[in-house]
Parts: C-alpha cells; sequence; structure tokens
C-alpha cells in the first residue's frame, strides 16, 4: 500500500516518486520474466518496456482530476485507489490539504543552528555574505552533479537529507567528508530542504504581492524596472545568496543537453521555494481557492523566477549603484 499525501504544493513531488516506483517495479518485472522465459521473443517482452510508463501516466492522471474535483477537495477523509497494468498494481491513499497548513513555515527553536533560522542571524553569526551550506551545497553539486539527470529534480534519499541537515545544524567537523561522500541528490535536496525551511521565504513575504504584481506587468521596460526594483527592495543577505543560487541556477541549465534541466525546470523546482505568500496573506484571504492556487499563484512563482533566470547576468554592486542612483535623484 502507497501512502499519499497530497498538497498544493506537494503534487509533482508525489508524482516523481510514484514514477521512479512505477519504473523500479516495470524494471524488475522484466528481469523476473526474461530469467524465467530466457527465450522469450523480444516483441513480447518489449510489450512490457513501458509498463512503468504508463503506469505512471494513469497514476498522474488519476491525481489531477481528483485534485480539480470540489468535492475531493472539500473531503477530509482519505480517497482509496488502485491502478493495475500487466500485473503491475499500485494501491494508494490521499486526501488534500488547504494550501495554510502546507505554507506553514515553523522557525527553529535552537538559533545556534542553520535550519529555520534567518537568513540574516546565520549570515552575521558566520561573518559571511552567503550561508556556508548554500556555498557547500552549491560547490559540490557544480563539482559532480553538474551532468546528473534529472538534478534538482529527483529526490535524494530522505535518511542522507536529515543527516546532512543535522551536521549543518551542529556545524559538525564531518560535513566535508559527508559531503563529498553524499550521494549527490541528497546534497541538492538538502539546498531546496534549507530554502524551504526559511522563517520566510528568501524573496520575503512583505514583498510577495509585489513581485506578483511586477511578474503580470505587459510593458517589457515597466517590468524590467519594477523587477529590478524588487531585487534592491531585498535585504542584502538575501539578495547576495540570491543572485549566487541565479548563477548556479544558470551554470546547471548551461548542461541541459545532458542533465535535462532547463531554466524552466529549475524555476518550476526553485520557485515556490523562494517565492510564497505569507500566512498572514492566506488568513486575510488573498488566497482562497485550490484551483487558483495551482492555476495562478505557482505559475506566477515559476514565472518571477524563470524571469531572473533568462535575465542578463545580475550584479549586485550595480543593483547598489542604482539604488543610490534612485536615492538621490531629484
Amino acid at each position: 500500500m502507497t501512502e499519499v499525501l497530497v498538497s498544493d504544493v506537494n503534487l509533482n513531488t508525489v508524482c516523481e516518486r510514484l514514477e521512479q516506483h512505477c519504473c523500479v517495479v516495470d524494471q524488475q518485472q522484466n528481469n523476473q520474466q526474461q530469467l524465467q522465459q530466457p527465450e522469450t521473443p523480444s516483441s513480447a517482452i518489449k510489450r512490457h518496456t513501458n509498463t512503468g510508463a504508463k503506469l505512471w501516466g494513469r497514476v498522474r492522471s488519476k491525481l489531477l482530476r481528483q485534485k480539480l474535483d470540489p468535492q475531493t477537495v472539500q473531503s477530509k477523509n482519505w480517497h482509496m485507489d488502485v491502478i493495475e497494468m500487466n500485473g503491475i498494481k499500485v494501491e494508494f491513499s490521499m486526501k488534500f490539504t488547504s494550501r495554510d497548513l502546507s505554507l506553514k513555515r515553523t522557525p527553529s527553536k535552537k538559533q545556534s543552528g542553520v535550519f529555520g533560522v534567518k537568513i540574516s542571524v546565520v549570515t552575521k553569526r558566520e561573518r559571511s555574505k552567503v550561508p556556508y551550506i548554500v556555498r557547500q551545497c552549491i560547490e559540490e553539486v557544480e563539482k559532480r552533479g553538474i551532468d546528473e539527470v534529472g538534478i534538482y529534480r529527483i529526490s535524494g534519499v530522505a535518511t542522507d537529507i536529515q543527516a546532512l541537515k543535522a551536521a549543518f545544524d551542529t556545524n559538525s567537523k564531518d560535513i566535508l567528508v559527508m559531503l563529498s561522500d553524499m550521494d549527490i541528490n541528497a546534497i541538492a535536496g538538502t539546498l531546496k530542504l534549507y530554502f524551504r525551511e526559511l522563517p520566510e521565504p528568501l524573496l520575503t513575504d512583505r514583498l510577495y504581492p509585489a513581485f506578483m504584481e511586477g511578474i503580470a506587468l505587459s510593458d517589457p521596460a515597466a517590468k524590467e524596472n519594477c523587477m529590478m526594483h524588487l531585487l534592491r527592495s531585498l535585504p542584502d543577505p538575501n539578495l547576495i545568496t540570491f543572485l549566487s543560487l541565479l548563477e548556479h541556477l544558470k551554470r546547471v541549465a548551461d548542461n541541459e543537453p545532458i542533465n535535462k534541466m532547463s531554466l524552466h525546470n529549475l524555476g518550476t523546482v526553485f520557485g515556490p521555494t523562494l517565492l510564497r505568500p505569507s500566512e498572514s496573506e492566506v488568513t486575510k484571504g488573498h488566497i482562497t481557492l485550490a484551483t487558483d492556487i495551482w492555476s495562478h499563484d505557482v505559475m506566477a512563482q515559476v514565472q518571477v523566477l524563470l524571469y531572473y533566470l533568462q535575465h542578463p547576468p545580475i550584479s549586485f554592486a550595480e543593483l547598489k549603484r542604482n539604488t543610490l542612483y534612485f536615492s538621490t535623484d531629484v
């Protein structure tokens, strides 16, 4: 039995895991078939080659249909279902959580750590411009994960990610050894987890409505001025960290022919993590229906990050010079 808790922001992750599960089961079935029937014609085996992919397609389709069903969304009960194809059966249960619960970020009570601690607190403590965890994870991904297919999209092993999280939180002396030995997807997952667990998103709660308005502007010049002004409005630790991540993701996308991760793919992975509405926006009724969230807010979050990813290199020093210009211009 595969139990799946589906929320408005983790549907892609759920689908990725089901896809991986289906493909693994599919491969196991193919291997077993070949062992039991070594003389099976290749055409017979070929019919089963894409069973996992097709099964995954059915699961994804059913999840999306259920997600858009108002009665299912309003129900608080688990919904049981079974999908079967070519002898492979996937049994799963799912229910939906409201956006306000999935957005909730819990600040760390241990301010000596890095997860769940304000980025300004971490950089001040470390006397750095970019948190150590961000720098080290980026460095390791660029060292041996830049050509990894699906980097940042494929989930790492949860226990490995939690081990890295604990090591960074305690400032373990073994961090560098752990990073060099750990599966690269776990390191990528640790970086995503760090940004996801910040007390507020990297692009801040305060500026969220302005980012949503800026990305919707139709005039290119007005949009450019607005989007650059919003970056200038970020606190320095947030801005410098964001620019570092931005350049890293661009380098990852440069290897798209190998790793299959385009700018749009990376924007889809990181956009909703770096840019989310605050809990106060949710409680005020800024976001109401699940369908509105999926079709509007998440897409806008992705578009904001994609805008910066597609933009020519952005210099922190240049942004600050423009800040000084705008503040003294009469």
